[in-house]
C-alpha cells in the first residue's frame, strides 16, 4: 500500500520504489530533519520485528528513514535512541535491532552502489580506460566522471582537464568525483582489472547512479556529490 500523499513525513514509510505521489522528502526518525529520499536511508522492519537496512528503499512493509552518518547511527543504537524512536514511530510490537546495524547498513549501501555500476556496465554505458575516457571527454561525450578513492592526483587531474575542455568549461573547477571505493572494489564490482577511472556518456545513467551514490556518501559523512573540484567528496577509505 502506498503512503497517502499528505502523510506526515515522520510516519513509518510503506512505499516501495520511488513514486512521485509519495513525495520527495522524508523525515529522519532520529533528528527530525527532513531531506530528500535520495539522500536518506530507509530501515525496514520485518513482520518479526527485525530492523534491517533497505538500501534500495524498495522492501515491502513498515520502514523508517534516517538521515545521519554511520557514527551517529551507531551512537543511537548504543544509547537506545534508535530503539526508542522506532518504538514511537510504530507504536507497539517488539523490535530487534542488531548491534552491527551500522556496519550492515554501510555494507548494503556499498553493495547497492556497486550493483548499480555493474548494471550500467552490462548495459554498455560505462566508459573505462584512461585513454578512452580522455578522448571521449575532449569530444564532449562524457556526462559524468569518477575516480577511485586511491586514484593518483596526476591521472585524475589530466582526465578532469580533458572533461573541462569537452564541456567548454575551462577555468570552472569542474572535475570528476572521487568515489568512496578503491580500485580493488571497483574492479570486483565491474569484473575488470585495475579500474581506476570511469565515466558515463548517458545522462540518465548518471542520474541512476547518483541515487545509491548519494545515500552512501551521506552515510559516510561525505559532502553532497557534485563535480566541483572545490567540493570533492570525502571518503573513509
Amino acid at each position: 500500500m502506498r503512503n497517502p500523499r499528505n502523510e506526515p513525513l515522520g510516519e513509518p514509510d510503506t512505499a516501495g520504489a520511488a513514486d512521485p505521489a509519495s513525495g520527495p522528502e522524508r523525515r529522519c526518525v532520529l533528528t527530525g530533519r527532513t531531506g530528500s529520499r535520495d539522500e536518506f536511508v530507509r530501515l525496514a522492519v520485518s513482520p518479526d520485528g527485525d530492523v534491517l537496512p533497505d538500501a534500495l528503499a524498495r522492501a515491502p512493509g513498515r520502514g523508517a528513514w534516517i538521515g545521519v552518518g554511520r557514527a551517529e547511527l551507531q551512537a543511537a543504537i548504543d544509547n537506545g535512541k534508535l530503539k526508542g524512536a522506532l518504538a514511537r514511530a510504530f507504536k507497539g510490537g517488539a523490535l530487534a535491532i542488531p548491534a552491527d546495524l551500522a556496519e550492515k547498513t554501510e555494507n548494503a549501501l556499498r553493495k547497492a552502489f556497486a550493483d548499480r555500476l555493474g548494471l550500467e556496465m552490462r548495459a554498455g554505458r560505462l566508459i573505462l580506460g584512461s585513454d578512452r575516457i580522455a578522448n571521449e571527454a575532449r569530444m564532449g561525450k562524457v556526462a559524468a566522471l569518477y575516480h577511485a578513492a586511491d586514484a593518483s592526483d596526476d591521472g585524475s587531474r589530466k582526465l578532469d582537464q580533458a572533461w573541462r575542455v569537452g564541456q567548454d568549461a575551462e577555468g570552472s573547477g569542474l572535475c570528476g568525483l572521487r568515489l568512496p571505493l578503491d580500485r580493488a572494489a571497483l574492479s570486483v564490482a565491474l569484473g575488470r582489472d585495475n579500474v581506476v577511472h570511469l565515466a558515463l556518456a548517458d545522462v540518465r545513467s548518471a542520474e541512476r547512479i547518483a541515487v545509491p551514490l548519494q545515500r552512501l556518501l551521506t552515510f559516510l559523512g561525505a559532502v553532497k556529490a557534485n563535480e566541483d573540484c572545490g567540493h570533492e567528496a570525502a571518503t573513509t577509505e
